[in-house]
């Protein structure tokens, strides 16, 4: 069996869009997907307490508008990520995910530094 520590380190290296890929090599690989299955829940009894939400600690930030100043949204994002220059470009180019699992300070830093870029990302 291969070493499973080493396989995690490997990964851990990887960009969001190289994990992307390895995904959909998987997927495709052993005929399954990685969608996770949907639950259909019965709605509360009538009078039942709804439970506390949650407070959020991990969020996404998503880029949402490029601006007029894409060049400078690129090197934006790549100084939050480890993507290399086509990769920045390709991921500004459609409007996709900047960083995946971050906690609050820092994804509302990195929507700040976007703005600064003249770009629009969200925090989901």
């Amino acid at each position: 069996m291969a070493d499973i520590a080493k396989f995690i380190e490997e990964i851990k290296g990887m960009t969001v869009v190289e994990l992307n890929e390895l995904v959909k090599a998987l997927e495709e690989e052993f005929g399954v997907s990685a969608a996770a299955p949907v639950a259909v829940a019965a709605a509360p009894a009538a009078g039942a307490a709804a439970p506390a939400e949650e407070e959020k600690t991990e969020f996404n930030v998503k880029l949402k508008e490029i601006g007029a100043k894409k060049i400078e949204v690129i090197k934006a994002v790549r100084e939050f990520t480890s993507l290399g220059l086509a990769e920045a470009k390709k991921l500004v180019e459609d409007l996709g995910m900047i960083k995946e699992g971050v906690n609050k300070e820092e994804a509302e830093k990195i929507v700040a530094r976007m703005k600064e870029a003249g770009a629009v990302a969200v925090m989901e």
